[in-house]
């Protein structure tokens, strides 16, 4: 299955899709620190969702079917959850909310979160059998990196866990300070797990490193304005 997506037409059209999405998806973090300098507070516009949701769909398959990333797949496996419930609060908020609206969107995600949970696992037992065949130094260094991707992933996951939970406890998209900490050092994990694989995985190092001065950006208005927390509008 695997050899079939780097021939023909989809030799040429998957790094389009992967550095497509990786664009999008660093660029929620562009558009979010426009959106707090124009405010001059730490802020979160929609966009930003709405991006994150569009970026994450294409980097999913970029991961499995082009590049075989376990940690690539990992990342894009969840955090669809919580970009829809953001969103879902966001409607509510505007009254663009409706029993239709909300089941298609909840059973629409629920589809892709199975369908990538199995691809992502599909793509860990592959890395496994690959790594056997390995030197035993090689496969020590393998599964060192893969396990530093995979806590950076953890903490990226736990990040936009605490923001989920933040926002279901105020019925309202915010992103809680924490947030930006915990991206920090999910980063630098992430960052070193993708470039310490056998061939450098250049897209994710450059999703996950491209929004670190916006990561840092946030803590100085949030600290300068003594925020609790940025709110979506």
């Amino acid at each position: 299955m695997y050899e079939s997506m780097h021939t023909g037409p989809w030799a040429a059209l998957w790094p389009v899709i992967g550095v497509t999405g990786a664009i999008i998806f660093c660029g929620r973090f562009y558009l979010q620190w426009i959106a707090s300098e124009i405010k001059k507070r730490s802020v979160v516009p929609i966009g930003f969702w709405y991006m994150s949701s569009v970026g994450s769909l294409m980097l999913l398959p970029y991961a499995v079917f082009f590049k075989q990333s376990p940690i690539g797949a990992l990342s894009h496996s969840f955090n669809l959850v919580v970009y829809a419930r953001n969103l879902i609060h966001i409607w509510r908020e505007q009254d663009k909310l409706n029993k239709r609206r909300s089941l298609i969107t909840h059973a629409a995600v629920a589809l892709v979160v199975i369908t990538a949970i199995v691809l992502a696992a599909h793509t860990w037992m592959n890395e496994f059998q690959a790594a056997q065949a390995a030197p035993a130094d090689d496969l020590q260094r393998t599964w060192f990196w893969l396990g530093a991707g995979v806590l950076g992933q953890g903490l990226f996951g736990c990040r936009f866990l605490l923001q989920w939970m933040a926002t279901e406890a105020r019925r309202k998209s915010v992103v809680p300070l924490a947030f930006w900490y915990i991206s920090l050092a999910a980063a630098a994990l992430l960052v070193a797990s993708f470039l310490k694989r056998p061939e450098p995985e250049w897209v994710f190092v450059c999703q996950v490193a491209a929004p670190i001065p916006v990561y840092l950006r946030n803590l100085w208005l949030i600290h300068r304005h003594k925020q609790p927390a940025a709110d979506t509008e």
